[in-house]
């Protein structure tokens, strides 16, 4: 599929999505975020595809916030429904994909493009990263998600200060706060990315993406968390990865998950 925004390539079993619009720091307006969506979409359908990556061009940004310029004169109503439609069509629906994504945050990633690192899976950063939520020193709050997952990850108190300051923090700042999982060099950040990738590929697609429902559900309100453990991990053993797996296992042998 051809975008204009976007790039997506797949390569062993990896998808790498890189949002591409440099001279404008691969800020998110309404054409990319729909583009994102329809190549994650895609990525998550193809067999061929057990993780994804999704990171921006150039050595400067990720996504350094949405293009304010779209929204500017947005009146209240329309406020909340940019918000509804940006969180169903990417954040959320990122967040709740089966098929692993990792963020390889190269850059700034602030606003929308820290809430679209958040709502991956999990975060590798470069040295070079900087990460904030800047929305209220424009008058408005994080409507992507934001003021939801920010606190899941670092805790309520810090999150509050990040928001409140509209600051940013660096790389090292994030991995001590665990927003990050690893920091390493620009150029090493995408062979890293991918090194953890084949690590996750080499498993039950099937298993992870039951543990990626299980793990979600703790953060959802109104669902118990240890209820939909009980049953993914029923589900699992329904499955021919679970019967290859744990053939594998007894004949000491490596599994070949089918994926199904």
């Amino acid at each position: 599929m051809n975008y204009n925004n976007i790039l997506s390539k797949e390569n062993n079993g990896i998808t790498t999505i890189t949002i591409n619009r440099p001279n404008k720091l691969n800020a998110l307006n309404k054409d990319t975020i729909q583009e994102l969506h329809e190549a994650f979409d895609a990525a998550n359908k193809d067999k061929n595809t057990k993780v994804i990556i999704v990171t921006g061009s150039g050595e400067k940004a990720f996504v350094a916030g949405a293009d304010i310029s779209e929204f500017a004169d947005y009146n209240v109503k329309q406020g909340g429904k940019l918000a509804k439609k940006g969180q169903k069509l990417l954040f959320d629906f990122v967040e709740n994909l089966s098929t692993p994504v990792i963020a390889a945050v190269n850059g700034f990633a602030l606003g929308g493009g820290l809430e679209l690192a958040m709502a991956c899976h999990f975060r590798v950063a470069s040295d070079n990263a900087k990460l904030g939520l800047p929305e209220v020193s424009l008058g408005v709050i994080p409507g992507y998600g934001g003021t939801q997952r920010l606190p899941q990850l670092i805790g309520k108190g810090r999150a509050m200060e990040l928001i409140m300051t509209a600051g940013m923090i660096d790389a090292n700042q994030a991995l001590n706060y665990g927003l990050v999982n690893h920091v390493t060099t620009l150029d090493e950040l995408l062979p890293l990315c991918e090194k953890i990738a084949n690590k996750i590929a080499r498993n039950s697609s099937v298993a992870i993406g039951a543990a990626i429902k299980a793990i979600n559900a703790n953060f959802k309100d109104g669902v118990n968390g240890f209820d939909v453990e009980i049953q993914e991990f029923g589900n699992c053993f329904g499955t021919d990865d679970f019967e290859e797996g744990t053939s594998a296992f007894l004949e000491k042998r490596k599994a070949n998950f089918p994926g199904e």
